[in-house]
């Protein structure tokens, strides 16, 4: 009898541990099944969130430290709702805080992987590479516009974002390089000469053309290995004086790499060969000694007027010498001014724009919607007609740069 009752007992517990076996299997794989759901359902609503905001420009800054123009950005992007990201590329352990930054949206936006960039170096393009990098993890990123730490908006973002979205292509100022000699034999045959291509590193680039700039495994390494700059003279330099200056090639990288590696790829068809940042090298007039050398002029406090932004925005064509083209900008399809963006700019003459009066702006308010700057608000009651002042044919015309 004792027997049957330790039997019965035994039985008993067997059958209470089976089911609470049971009972754990199925509550952990309620809990998986409960999870990969979640997981879906997180995935659909980041899905449906990117949908629902639209294609984004990534604005990529490339800084040696803080940005000193970041209260103008800070004004230009106030209006851009969700339609931006921001990228910056500064010096290596450089972070962008409030003590650094004066701007809401730059907090946080440095890349954790920069590099020390040097002047004339391929360490140029390859932080160009890593802020692309950077931004294409971010599927909403459709644009990459790089911009330096002395760049300006020249209109407000509204008219920018429709600018740079309503083409199907990148904005890359690239002409053929036939007088410098800057192009370097030994990179043939990786690099034939009928690619080689100059013009400006403030490139827009489609996301199509930024993937083929980060996968790039053949032509950085050419660029990397035989395109440098030219000895600097005696008193700026910092490596040995060459033997023979004469089979030097004064190759800048950024001035050459995007423009070439796009030709090389066969793709120029789907360029618009012209930059979107304007900036002043034709300085043979200047009888300041500064403003003339290997670098474009830069605009100080003096120089911040209505009549040097006008004459920037009044642009509407680009002459290129070495091809004997003309470039007509349009936008959508129709006649526009060619550039969004000037640089270089010093933070006292940008500060300048930014506090200028609004009857400064009058023109290029009232002109059209387009013509908004991001440096003036006028009021809604303001009578464009009865107080434009200036006409807008004074600024039509070819005009060659």
């Amino acid at each position: 009898m004792k027997q049957k009752v330790a039997q019965r007992k035994a039985l008993f517990q067997w059958r209470r541990k089976l089911v609470f076996v049971f009972l754990l299997v199925f509550c952990f794989g309620s809990l998986v099944m409960m999870q990969s759901r979640y997981g879906r359902v997180m995935m659909m609503a980041s899905l449906h969130r990117q949908s629902a905001q639209g294609p984004k420009i990534a604005f990529l800054f490339i800084a040696r430290n803080r940005l000193p123009l970041d209260i103008v950005w800070d004004a230009f992007f106030q209006e851009g709702e969700n339609k931006f990201s921001i990228y910056v590329h500064s010096r290596p352990g450089f972070l962008f805080n409030k003590a650094t930054t004066r701007s809401i949206y730059f907090l946080n936006r440095q890349v954790n992987d920069s590099i020390q960039v040097d002047w004339g170096e391929a360490s140029m393009i390859e932080a160009e590479r890593i802020l692309l990098r950077h931004a294409l993890t971010d599927t909403s990123n459709q644009r990459f516009i790089f911009l330096s730490d002395s760049c300006i908006p020249l209109y407000n973002f509204s008219y920018t974002y429709d600018y740079v979205m309503s083409t199907s292509t990148s904005f890359v100022d690239s002409f053929a390089d036939t007088k410098e000699g800057r192009y370097n034999p030994k990179m043939d045959p990786v690099i034939p000469v009928q690619s080689w291509r100059k013009g400006s590193q403030w490139v827009v680039l489609t996301r199509k053309h930024a993937k083929v700039v980060v996968k790039d495994i053949t032509v950085f390494p050419m660029f990397q290995q035989h395109c440098k700059r030219k000895s600097l003279p005696e008193f700026w330099r910092d490596r040995p004086f060459p033997k023979d200056v004469s089979k030097e090639h004064n190759c800048i990288p950024d001035e050459h790499y995007v423009q070439t590696l796009l030709a090389q790829e066969g793709l120029e068809e789907e360029l618009t060969r012209r930059s979107l940042s304007y900036s002043a090298w034709d300085l043979s007039y200047s009888k300041d000694h500064e403003r003339r050398n290997w670098h474009p002029v830069t605009y100080k406090f003096s120089d911040a007027t209505l009549d040097l932004i006008q004459s920037i925005k009044g642009i509407d064509n680009i002459y290129y010498e070495t091809e004997y083209r003309r470039e007509w900008c349009s936008s959508n399809g129709k006649p526009s001014r060619c550039f969004l963006f000037a640089r270089k700019f010093t933070r006292p003459a940008a500060l300048r724009l930014l506090n200028m009066p609004l009857q400064f702006y009058i023109l290029t308010v009232c002109a059209r919607s387009e013509a908004s700057v991001i440096f003036v608000k006028p009021s809604k009651s303001y009578n464009c007609q009865s107080h434009r002042i200036i006409s807008r044919s004074r600024y039509r015309g070819s005009k060659r740069v």
